[in-house]
């Protein structure tokens, strides 16, 4: 059962997820991208073994759709940002990479990332052991996909018959 310190924690952590994520958008529109294209950037870089990515495995790290995502390289690839090339070892595979700028850009981003994070340590703390005083198990990541319109990267198709785009789609 939570109790009040537990709901202290959680609140206290919801209200630093949130200024970080302020943070975090700051930081990437101060270097002259979207928010959405400096975590495409991110995960790029975040991939083990290797700095690119598929449109699929970077939509399953954004939690976008495959069209939101291409949408999102191609935006990202008009400004300097990615490369694409087709793979040397599946033809059927294109490698999204990262051109020299994007690497310098995320570097930037990414240390004052992690500066911010070192001084919430004991907010993530605080929010497992409320999650372990009610007996939560950690989960496995699911692939979870935001409601239609909710999702900042998304660049919704018209719906049938309106002639209209989604606000993310220009």
């Amino acid at each position: 059962m939570l109790g009040k310190p537990q709901f202290e924690a959680l609140s206290e952590f919801r209200f630093r997820l949130a200024q970080f994520l302020h943070f975090s958008e700051s930081a990437a529109r101060a270097e002259g991208v979207t928010p959405a294209q400096y975590l495409l950037l991110l995960h790029l870089h975040g991939f083990h073994g290797r700095t690119w990515g598929t449109v699929g495995e970077l939509a399953e790290r954004l939690q976008a759709s495959h069209q939101a995502t291409v949408a999102l390289v191609q935006r990202c690839e008009r400004n300097g940002l990615v490369a694409k090339r087709r793979s040397r070892s599946d033809a059927r595979c294109v490698e999204i990479r990262p051109t020299p700028r994007a690497r310098a850009l995320v570097r930037r981003v990414a240390r004052c990332h992690a500066e911010a994070l070192a001084g919430m340590d004991d907010v993530f703390r605080a929010a497992s052991a409320a999650g372990e005083a009610v007996g939560a198990k950690p989960r496995p990541h699911a692939r979870r996909r935001s409601a239609p319109g909710r999702d900042s990267l998304s660049a919704q198709a018209p719906a049938r018959g309106s002639g209209k785009q989604a606000r993310g789609a220009r």
